[in-house]
Parts: C-alpha cells; sequence; structure tokens
C-alpha cells in the first residue's frame, strides 16, 4: 500500500505521456477512419480512454499536487483513490495496445483516405450539378442578374478581377456559377475562352493544369505543348509557363469551383491573375470559407449569396414533391415548418422535396417530426448529410471540439459569443498561445467557424463584430448525430427518450423536464446546462459527489427559479470553471453566495447575474485563477392600460390643460405600456486585490463596499471590464473610485451609473483616463462634459443618460473623437434646444440613437458632418425637428420608434425620398405620426412641465414610501396629451392610487 501511494506521481507523468500518445493517434486516425469500422471503434474507444486519464490528471491537480506536505499527509484517501484509478488506466492502455495487435487495426494509409474523401466531395458536387435546372425555376434569377454586374463583364480592358461567391454547403454556390458561366449573351460571346475546374482535394497541380489548358487553348494545344516537352519529364513549371504566355493576349473567363484552402489558391494565383493581362478577363471563385474569399478578392468582389426567400423555398418544395398549394390546405403549415428546416438551402429543399414526392400529405408531418433520424438513416438523404460532414470533417482537429460543443444549444437558440468562448476555455479546448490572450483565441475560433460557413451570425455590432450566431437547423441535426456516435453530448429531450445502455457522455444537456435513469454515467460528466423545466426526478442532483468532474454548470437558461438549496454544496463541484446560477427565464431566487465557493481553485467565470445577491463573500478573494464576476442586478417593471382607461386619461388631461369640459372623447386607443427598472450592484469584499487575473467585474455598488475596498480595485491591473453604481455613496468613496480609475491602463470599457436624479460631477475630477477605452456609459448629471473624454481617442460607444449636458461644448468634444461609431443619448443626456453636429465633426460616427430627449426640439446636420453615419433612431419624447439630413451622404435607414414625435414630418420624408442614397424611413404601425408644427404645442408643454414641476417632489416622495417596495393592489394613471404619447418619462414621474384593500382598487 505505502508503494502504491509513493509511487503516485512517478504514474502520473506515465500516462501523461501516454496521453500525449493518445492525443497524436486520434488525430492520425480522423483522416483514416472514413469506412474503416474497425478503426472507427477502436479509436472511439481510444478516445473514451483518453477521457478517463484527462479526468485522473485533474483529480491529481486538485487533491495532491497542489498541497502542502501536511496538507498531503491528511489527503492519503485521495492519494489512493487515484493510485487506484491510474493503476487501472495503466491495465486498459495495455489491453487497447494487445488489441491493436490482434486486430491489425492500423493497417490503412493515410494517403487512401485522400481519394476517399475526394470521391465524398464528388458525390455532394454531382447532387449539386444534377438540381441545376431544378434550382433554375425558382430564386437564383436575381443572384445571377447580380453576379454579372459585380463581374462588370462589358469593361474589356484592365488586369483580371477575381469574384468570390461564398456561402455554406448546399446554398447553391456551383448552381449560380454554373448559370453564369453557360450563359451565352454575358459570358459565352464575350469571352475568347472559358474554362471550368473542379478543384479537387488532392489538388494534383499537373492534372489541374492540364486540363485547364485543353479547355482554355483547346486540345491541339495541349498536344503542342506536351510535344515540345517531348523527351523529358513534365513540370509543374512548363505548363504554368507555357498557359501564361498562351493566355497572354486572350479575354478568359474561369471558374474555380469550391476551393478549399488558401495555399491552393496561392498556387492557382500565381499563372491564371496575370499582371501581363490587360484584356478585362474574369475569374469566378466559389468557396464555403469567407477568410479564404477575402484572401482571394477585395471585400466589394465578395458576392455572399442568401438563402432562400420562404416563398421561393415553399415553391422549390411543392415543384420537387409533385404537388400543389391546393393540395396542402388541410396542413398548410406542415411547408412552412419543412422550409424553417432546411433553412433555405436549395440542396436540402430539393433532398426533402425528392422524398416527400412518395409520400402521402398526411404523412408530411409525421415525416418532419423524425427528419433528424432521418438524416441518420434515410439513403435519399445521404447527400444531405455528407453535405454537412464534408464541412465538418475538413475542420482543423482544434475546431471540432468547439463546433460538436454547439449541439448542447436548443434548435434556433442565439448563442451569445462571450459566454460561449468562456465556456470553450474552461473545457480545455482552447489553448493559450504564447503571449496572445486566451480570449482573443477563443474570438478567432469563433470567427473562423463562421468563415468557413458552419455557423451564422445574428447579431453584429456597430464595428462589425459577431456579438452572436445561431445553427442551421440542418447542420444541427446532424450536428447531434455525431456528437452523440462519440459520446461527447447527450441531450435530454421529452420527446427523445430512448432507453439506451450506460455510456460515458461528457457532456449533458437538459431540453425538457424528462431524463433517462440509466443511460448517463455522472462521475464523467464535464458540463450540465439546463434549458427545460426543472426536472421531475434528476437521475443525480447536480452538486453531489457523483458529479464530481463538472468543469462547466450553466443554470442560465433553465426555466424554473433556482434557489439558496440548489446551490448549498456547490463546494464539492472541486473542477468547477464555469458557473452561472442566474436563470434569465425565472428571476433566481438567491440571496447570497455559499461560503464552499472557496474551495473551487480553479473557477474563472462566476455569473450570478438575475439573483437577489447584494454581497460577494471574502471567500471570492482565494479563487485566484478567476477572470470574470458578473454581478449585475436589473429588476424590470411593466405597467399597462386598457384601452378604456387610455380613453378616459386623454380626457381627463385634456379637461385638464385646455380647461374644456365638453370636449368629445378621443378615440379609444392600443393598450401603452410603459417600465422602469432598478439597476443595482453588489458590494466587494476587502482583499479583492487578490484576483490579478480578473478581467471583467460588474457591477459594483460603491455604496455598500468597503473604502479599503474600493480602493484595492485600482490594483486589478489586467481589469478591462468595469461596471460600478454610485447611488447614494459618499464623497470620499468617489474619490477612492476616481483614483482607482486613473491606475487602469488596461481597461476597455467602463459604466458607471447613479439614479436619474444624481450626480456623477466628480468625474470631472478624474486628470489622467484609461487611454485604451472604447466604450463608455454614463448614466447621473454630468452638468457638462468632461475634459478627459476628449483625450480617449480609441473610444468607440458611448452612452449617456440623465446627464443634463448643454451648451455647444458637449457636441464639440464629442465631435472631435475620431474612432466613435456609436453616440446614445437617453433622457435627459442633453438638455439644450439644439442638437448640432458641426462641420467636419464626428468623422467615424455610424449610429445615432436618441431617446425621450426631454428638452431638444432640433437636430440639425450642417454640412460636411458626419460621413459615416448610417443609422439614425429616435424614440419618445417632446415633438422633434431633423434638419439637414441631405448632408448625410451615407445614411441608410432613419427608424422612428415607440412614441416618436417629428415636426413636420412631410419634410422629412420628402428630403429622404430625394436623398441619392435611397435611405429607408421606418415608421412604428401601432404609432401614428404626425406632421406637427412645434410652436403650436410649445405653451401647451410648458403649462404641463410647470404642473409637473410643481407636483414632482411630493408624488416622488408618495411613491417612494408606498410603491413598488409593499407588494399590494394599485392603480397607476398615465397622463397623456392630446398627440397620443405619454408625457412621463422616468419610474418616479406619474400619479398613483394606493390602497389596502385590493377589491377597492
Amino acid at each position: 500500500e505505502m508503494s502504491l501511494l509513493m509511487g503516485v506521481r512517478k504514474d502520473i507523468w506515465f500516462i501523461k505521456d501516454e496521453l500525449e500518445t493518445m492525443q497524436a493517434f486520434l488525430l492520425t486516425a480522423e483522416a483514416i477512419k472514413m469506412k474503416d469500422i474497425l478503426l472507427k471503434v477502436w479509436a472511439k474507444q481510444v478516445r473514451d480512454l483518453s477521457y478517463n486519464i484527462e479526468d485522473c490528471l485533474s483529480e491529481f491537480m486538485v487533491h495532491v499536487t497542489s498541497q502542502s506536505l501536511s496538507r498531503r499527509l491528511m489527503k492519503l484517501k485521495d492519494r489512493h483513490q487515484i493510485a487506484m484509478q491510474i493503476r487501472d488506466l495503466k491495465l486498459r492502455v495495455e489491453e487497447v495496445s494487445i488489441r491493436n495487435t490482434r486486430y491489425n487495426l492500423i493497417k490503412t494509409e493515410a494517403s487512401n483516405s485522400v481519394g476517399e474523401v475526394d470521391s465524398y466531395r464528388e458525390d455532394v458536387r454531382n447532387h449539386a450539378a444534377s438540381n441545376i435546372d431544378e434550382a433554375e425555376l425558382v430564386g437564383f434569377s436575381k443572384p445571377k442578374e447580380e453576379l454579372i454586374n459585380l463581374m462588370d463583364v462589358n469593361t474589356e480592358d484592365g488586369s483580371p478581377k477575381v469574384i468570390c461567391v461564398v456561402g455554406m454547403g448546399g446554398l447553391g454556390k456551383t448552381t449560380l456559377a454554373r448559370k453564369t458561366y453557360e450563359s451565352k449573351e454575358d459570358i459565352v460571346q464575350k469571352f475568347s475562352c472559358v474554362a471550368w475546374i473542379t478543384v479537387s482535394h488532392s489538388f494534383f497541380k499537373i492534372e489541374m493544369l492540364k486540363d485547364m489548358i485543353r479547355q482554355l487553348l483547346g486540345p491541339e494545344s495541349l498536344k503542342k505543348c506536351l510535344k515540345e516537352l517531348k523527351g523529358k519529364a513534365v513540370q509543374v513549371g512548363d505548363l504554368s509557363k507555357y498557359l501564361m504566355e498562351e493566355l497572354k493576349d486572350e479575354r478568359y473567363f474561369i471558374v474555380f469551383d469550391d476551393l478549399w484552402t488558401i495555399d491552393m489558391w496561392r498556387w492557382i494565383q500565381e499563372f491564371a491573375v496575370a499582371s501581363n493581362n490587360r484584356k478585362g478577363s474574369r475569374i469566378v471563385v466559389t468557396t464555403r470559407d469567407m477568410g479564404l474569399a477575402k484572401e482571394c478578392s477585395r471585400d466589394s468582389h465578395i458576392y455572399q449569396l442568401k438563402p432562400l426567400q420562404p416563398v421561393d423555398a415553399a415553391n422549390l418544395l411543392l415543384r420537387k414533391s409533385r404537388k400543389r398549394q391546393e393540395d396542402m390546405e388541410r396542413d398548410g403549415n406542415i411547408v412552412e415548418k419543412l422550409v424553417k428546416k432546411c433553412g433555405g438551402l436549395p440542396l436540402a429543399i430539393l433532398m426533402v422535396g425528392g422524398v416527400l414526392a412518395t409520400k402521402k400529405v398526411a404523412e408530411w408531418r409525421q415525416f418532419y417530426d423524425h427528419l433528424p433520424s432521418e438524416l441518420e438513416t434515410n439513403p435519399s438523404l445521404e447527400a444531405m448529410r455528407r453535405m454537412v460532414t464534408l464541412s465538418y470533417n475538413h475542420l482543423p482537429s482544434h475546431l471540432k471540439s468547439c463546433f460538436l460543443y454547439l449541439s448542447i444549444f436548443p434548435e434556433d437558440f442565439e448563442i451569445k459569443r462571450r459566454p460561449l468562448v468562456d465556456r470553450w476555455i474552461a473545457e480545455g479546448f482552447i489553448k493559450a498561445r504564447g503571449r496572445v490572450n486566451i480570449e482573443d483565441v477563443g474570438k478567432s475560433y469563433f470567427i473562423e467557424l463562421i468563415n468557413r460557413s458552419m455557423i451564422i451570425p445574428s447579431r453584429v455590432n456597430v464595428e462589425g463584430t459577431v456579438k452572436s450566431c445561431r445553427v442551421h437547423d440542418i447542420m444541427r441535426d446532424v450536428m447531434v448525430s455525431v456528437a452523440r456516435d462519440e459520446n461527447f453530448v447527450y441531450l435530454t429531450a421529452d420527446d427523445n427518450l430512448t432507453s439506451v445502455t450506460e455510456e460515458n457522455f461528457r457532456h449533458v444537456s437538459y431540453h425538457g423536464r424528462k431524463f433517462l435513469k440509466e443511460c448517463i454515467d455522472w462521475r464523467h460528466v464535464r458540463s450540465l446546462t439546463m434549458f427545460g423545466e426543472r426536472p421531475i426526478e434528476p437521475p443525480a442532483p447536480p452538486f453531489s459527489p457523483s458529479t464530481g468532474m463538472l468543469r462547466v454548470l450553466d443554470l442560465h437558461g433553465a426555466h424554473f427559479r433556482i434557489t439558496k438549496k440548489d446551490i448549498k454544496d456547490i463546494g464539492l463541484l472541486r473542477h468547477l470553471k464555469y458557473l452561472n446560477i442566474g436563470s434569465a427565464k425565472a428571476y433566481s431566487n438567491i440571496y447570497r453566495i455559499p461560503r464552499s465557493i472557496g474551495k473551487l481553485k480553479g473557477l474563472q467565470t462566476l455569473e450570478i447575474r438575475m439573483t437577489d445577491i447584494s454581497r460577494i463573500p471574502n471567500e471570492i478573494c482565494n479563487l485566484q485563477s478567476l477572470r470574470s464576476i458578473r454581478c449585475k442586478k436589473t429588476h424590470w417593471f411593466y405597467l399597462g392600460l386598457q384601452p378604456s382607461m387610455g380613453c378616459l386619461m386623454d380626457m381627463m388631461y385634456h379637461q385638464m390643460i385646455t380647461g374644456n369640459s365638453h370636449e368629445k372623447a378621443l378615440k379609444p386607443r392600443m393598450p401603452c405600456f410603459r417600465h422602469w427598472s432598478i439597476y443595482k450592484g453588489v458590494s466587494v469584499p476587502r482583499g479583492i486585490s487578490k484576483l490579478q487575473e480578473l478581467q471583467t467585474l460588474e457591477v459594483v455598488d460603491i455604496k455598500r463596499s468597503d473604502a479599503n475596498a474600493i480602493k484595492e480595485l485600482g490594483e486589478l491591473v489586467q481589469l478591462k471590464k468595469l461596471g460600478v453604481v454610485t447611488k447614494e455613496a459618499t464623497e470620499q468613496k468617489c474619490k477612492l473610485l476616481c483614483a482607482a480609475i486613473e491606475k487602469f491602463t488596461s481597461l476597455c470599457s467602463l459604466k458607471v451609473n447613479t439614479s436619474q436624479n444624481g450626480s456623477l460631477e466628480w468625474l470631472h475630477s478624474v486628470s489622467s483616463p484609461p487611454l485604451s477605452m472604447r466604450s463608455l456609459q454614463l448614466v447621473g448629471c454630468l452638468g457638462e462634459m468632461p475634459d478627459w473624454i476628449g483625450s480617449l481617442t480609441h473610444l468607440v460607444k458611448i452612452y449617456l443618460g440623465h446627464s443634463e449636458l448643454k451648451g455647444d461644448k458637449t457636441m464639440e468634444l464629442l465631435g472631435t473623437l475620431p474612432n466613435l461609431m456609436l453616440l446614445r443619448l437617453r433622457q435627459n443626456a442633453y438638455v439644450g434646444k439644439s442638437l448640432v453636429f458641426g462641420a467636419r465633426a464626428f468623422p467615424n460616427l455610424r449610429e445615432l440613437d436618441i431617446f425621450y430627449p426631454d428638452r431638444v426640439r432640433e437636430v440639425i446636420f450642417e454640412e460636411d458632418t458626419s460621413h459615416q453615419l448610417a443609422k439614425i433612431q429616435f424614440r419618445g419624447g417632446r415633438c422633434v425637428e431633423f434638419i439637414g439630413i441631405k448632408h448625410l451622404p451615407r445614411v441608410k435607414e432613419i427608424s422612428l420608434g415607440l412614441e416618436a414625435r417629428v415636426a413636420k414630418l412631410g419634410v422629412l420624408q420628402g428630403e429622404v425620398e430625394a436623398h441619392p442614397n435611397h435611405p429607408v424611413l421606418r415608421l412604428r404601425e401601432d404609432w401614428s405620426m404626425h406632421n406637427i408644427d412645434p410652436s403650436v404645442h410649445e405653451a401647451q408643454e410648458e403649462e404641463l412641465a410647470n404642473f409637473r414641476r410643481q407636483h414632482q417632489q411630493e408624488r416622488s416622495a408618495h411613491n417612494r414610501k408606498w410603491w413598488p417596495w409593499r407588494r399590494r393592489a394599485q392603480l397607476v394613471v398615465f397622463v397623456h396629451n392630446s398627440q397620443g404619447s405619454n408625457v412621463e418619462d422616468d419610474g418616479d414621474d406619474f400619479f398613483s392610487c394606493t390602497s389596502h384593500d385590493e377589491d377597492a382598487c
């Protein structure tokens, strides 16, 4: 026994070396396992063994190697367990090795896989080619016209131009390129020689060059070339030199279909894009990789093919299935569901339509319900499955796990980039490279998946950065199948309850309330994610010794309320690196973090937003691996009025202002909804400076935090994102916060929030702000813009609310910021009458958002201002006139949202219609817009403002006392003006009638 215990460290080195060898083998096996069933099974066993070795190494790191000598003596039980694990693992390693010898599993040359992959890809290409005529019937005429216009085939001089067609597999890139290539009027008659080259994965250069010579110059030219080279070995350089020389004076058109690698393009570019050709030649490249497309040509020459529109997709599906719209009257929505499932991919629609042609309409719904299993078993859908697996198999090894991990999320789920990257890091999928930040490596993985058309961007910020994505439904179905086959992810859903034998799944995701009792060995589960209701009878509690290997616990998508009882034993999860216990669907009923969290030494990300936690315990300061703490609390309250009540309030207001009790009642309107929020942070403890890896900390309640803790914030030298709430904080603490802000050399994002009547004037005392700041949010009274903001030359986004800024200094200072792209002005941000965008100001502004400008009457764009401004959003507030839209050369959209009232709307519409950029003017259908002369209502609104100011103090005191801190039935009445828009603009500004008697209310 003593020998067993003392030999643990030596055995750890043995299994660590074995793990490296296994991982190298798995990389090789991936290339040759396509149809070798024996090798596939063996690779699966080796992969499972490698996971168990990783778990054992993690156990050793947590329980043994990090302990002091005295602690190690107290951990003899843990050492014994690890020693027994290692002994078992060594035996399994030997058995795996013997099994290879017994069955001679590694006997296929890796090179054989190349031809197999080519054959695999050729099947998909053949399917695409056979469907060209059918696909042309629906949805391809406009893309063809746009592509030909992009190529500018009528320009017959200049060097060769390269145009890239980009899109995911099955989208119709080959179909579009082929129809363009075969166009007689635009291609055949305008180019002296043309060629269609399908680029094979094996990439035989000599054969490709021979094929190009044959197509471009004719068979006789190829014979002539080979005759000249007779007597010596044919070299790549000889063929490419001959081709370049012959094409020098020709106007040629070449399509390189399905290009995969940058190296492949760089070689093709040497002879295909000849600099000495000035005849206006054109080259079209189709690829799934946006990164490769950008390498081939300029952004302006990239044509990103879009999925079919729902109407076109439905027509194509009905045409392929030989059905008419009349046949679908009894079950019309099934077509819509199938089209959505196919995601507008022509190849998917044609494959599904071909299968449905053999079925009755009554059987379509059953086919839709079982489509994921049909993809696995139906030979008619094999091309569709191969379309996805081809892209997956071509991924580099480091991206395969990252991609399969996405199968955890439900269908149509919007996956946010930041938490996804944090989870990848926690799972060990991302390794830091040199001095490169590991988060930046994770972001590069995310972008690479987008560039390879594996995931679809869903939200892009003003800088063009993708913030969230979705997975195509067909892509996800195949991905779930692959993940299940490899024991990678298991999904528990109400409609997926097939009993299976016990398996070592590494990731479990709940999508329903039911579960499988005997399908998962919880000792090996590394992540648990909740999306559905609370499981009826969990097979294993999330916080129990049987789930001790969890690295990720994410309850953010749970549809049930998380309680203190659920997290009381969180200290048992010693391997946890990512923890999110705030449910977005049901506000978590958690008031404090258990002190046992101090045992989670490897914790990197702590998400406790949407909980009632008001303080961070001292034990957090011992978690020196923490990189992110997010603990913002936001409570939203929504209030509504019925149409009859709105009508009554309109009449009461009109009588109050005009003194006329005989006015005709206004027409009842739709219900009016309004919200307000309480934005709170949490207090941080002393010792917070120990968290030297911390990069994100939000939101800190300065009032409730200790002064020494605030001072320590300045020692967090790696902090990149900070959010604070300063409501009712003392002047001394605000000064300490100022001093801390001046020490942040890496800070990129700062949010400072106080109450709407609170002051942020202490920010003027900041002398040296973080110059690397890119995002700034200030909510509270500033009086005037701090001078130091003018030094933030890297600032991209600024958000101001209740700032009460006035005078020309504000706009002059903001207008000098060279990189400012987004300007958001919320309630009372600017209190001047005219908001002026001066000449040569805001050189890089892309988006302007104005929300409830209480005192602004004019938004003026002078000549030679805001050259990049593309989007203007305006919501609520008093009547505002927009002047000078014609001076914005790149404006694309003007959006008038909720409660927006625009003076001289007709004039604005005329300017928009006459604008050469043809911008879109968006009006909300549920709010009427009026062509208002502001002078008519100025006196009336000023009278109302005086009335509000007179009673505001009394009403606010009453509201703070009774609402909403005591939960009782209430009647809240809004005052409306005659234009049908809310006059009130903040949470404290309303009339309320409160009673203890619910029936009375």
